[in-house]
């Protein structure tokens, strides 16, 4: 599955410990084996899903949507204003 990253998730991603780092690498390996491991939203941000996992206590969100065999992520971060944030990338 070919995979395309947006410019905020690398962002984060290059921003954050190395630890995030790996972790956020497991998680999109958990993504790419079963797709519909995220929960599927409605509304506004209909057919993109969100896979939520915690680190060191704190919870983040990645965003991501399968389209034939690409895996697009579009941002990842702490709940905090994150559907906020996914709108405006998205819309």
């Amino acid at each position: 599955m070919k995979i395309i990253a947006s410019n905020h998730f690398i962002r984060f991603k290059k921003k954050s410990h190395k630890n995030l780092q790996l972790e956020i690498d497991e998680q999109v390996k958990k993504i790419l084996e079963d797709p519909e491991i995220g929960e599927l939203k409605k509304g506004d941000l209909r057919g993109i899903r969100v896979h939520k996992f915690t680190f060191k206590s704190q919870l983040y969100l990645v965003s991501y949507e399968v389209i034939g065999e690409t895996l697009n992520l579009y941002i990842i971060g702490t709940h905090e204003n994150f559907y906020d944030r996914l709108k405006n990338l998205l819309y």
